[in-house]
């Protein structure tokens, strides 16, 4: 690249075309350790491209979005819900003028943290480690400590932030007990995480035949729509609707809260399809046969490694400060399938049990 042509430059200066409330990437808080710059892209731009390259990554198209091996090829993976999640964030930040590279990167990076075996995984080490355990923060230690051979990704402070807080355990949408994110493009990405996860759980949950789509509250179908489409497209418009004060097109009060949000009557909405997602779907998954071997998966592997930590890969010895952490590390990257390999190759499975996959 001629030292006279600095495409990077280029792009940063469009970037001041941005919302004025938008993340710059030339005023990024920076990474943990100090690089310098490209040429090509900005720091939020190397950020999605490092996510998209890692290992951990390319592992979420074989590890449980709900429903654990189901019998059929169109059902979501977790890699299919962030690339979904990616659609609405990008669609929404892109309205509103705020940064659409940081809002991807966040994107793509917010589920590298989660369990084999969806939510199932995730409570189960949640009981047994010492630490508890949430994926937004295995997300973060992934990208900070265990991706390329226990170096990291080395990301900005905006993609790290907006991944460990994209979380919101099981608060209802926008409530009080949401959480904050450090940026604009986060609070955009958690909120699009949502609207994604509703929508396409319910349409996977059809298939699977638990709920019908008549069944779905007529309170919330009538607000929002009759498919999954339509309901999409009601979230996001409505968001962008009442959020439309940060795009900086028009004149704000001083003392006005800037955020990311949505009408009260789309939000109640939005929440009564969330209860019913918990109490229809959720619920009703935990009480399956494959979820109950998932569980003695989990449970199994954490009790070897624990007592084996020499049988760790190297790179989960690196930043483990003793033997519950390297297994942690060690099981939440698994996939589904490479989870019930390692089980099976161990002999930790009992003879009855039947496999998942």
């Amino acid at each position: 690249m001629s030292r006279q042509l600095n495409i990077r430059h280029l792009i940063e200066e469009r970037e001041e075309h941005l919302s004025p409330y938008a993340q710059k990437s030339r005023l990024s808080r920076g990474r943990l350790r100090p690089e310098e710059l490209d040429s090509v892209r900005t720091v939020f731009q190397r950020d999605r491209d490092r996510i998209i390259h890692s290992k951990s990554f390319r592992r979420l198209k074989h590890k449980t979005q709900v429903f654990i091996a189901p019998l059929g090829d169109h059902y979501r993976t977790r890699l299919t819900h962030t690339l979904e999640v990616s659609q609405i964030a990008r669609t929404i930040a892109r309205a509103l003028n705020l940064n659409e590279d940081l809002t991807e990167a966040i994107s793509l990076g917010h589920d590298l943290g989660h369990t084999p075996f969806g939510h199932v995984g995730e409570d189960v080490l949640n009981e047994l480690s010492p630490y508890g355990f949430r994926h937004s923060e295995q997300s973060l230690r992934i990208v900070d400590l265990l991706e390329k051979d226990g170096r990291g990704l080395n990301l900005t402070w905006e993609t790290r932030d907006g991944i460990v807080n994209h979380s919101k355990s099981r608060a209802q949408v926008l409530s009080s007990k949401w959480g904050k994110v450090g940026t604009l493009e986060g609070e955009i990405v958690k909120l699009a995480d949502t609207i994604a996860y509703i929508n396409h759980d319910i349409d996977d949950a059809i298939r699977a035949s638990i709920i019908k789509e008549n069944s779905l509250p007529e309170s919330a179908t009538k607000v929002l729509g009759g498919s999954p489409s339509a309901r999409i497209n009601t979230m996001v418009c409505d968001t962008i609707e009442r959020s439309w004060q940060v795009s900086g097109a028009v004149t704000v009060k001083k003392d006005a809260r800037l955020g990311i949000s949505m009408s009260p009557r789309v939000l109640k909405a939005t929440n009564i399809l969330r209860d019913f997602l918990f109490d229809r779907v959720y619920n009703v998954q935990s009480a399956l046969e494959e979820t109950g071997r998932s569980r003695q998966i989990i449970r199994r592997l954490y009790d070897y490694f624990t007592k084996h930590e020499e049988k760790l890969p190297p790179e989960y010895l690196l930043h483990n400060d003793d033997k519950w952490r390297g297994a942690v590390d060690y099981i939440a990257g698994m996939t589904d399938q490479y989870a019930q390999k390692i089980a099976e190759e161990l002999s930790l499975l009992t003879p009855e049990s039947k496999p998942i996959i």
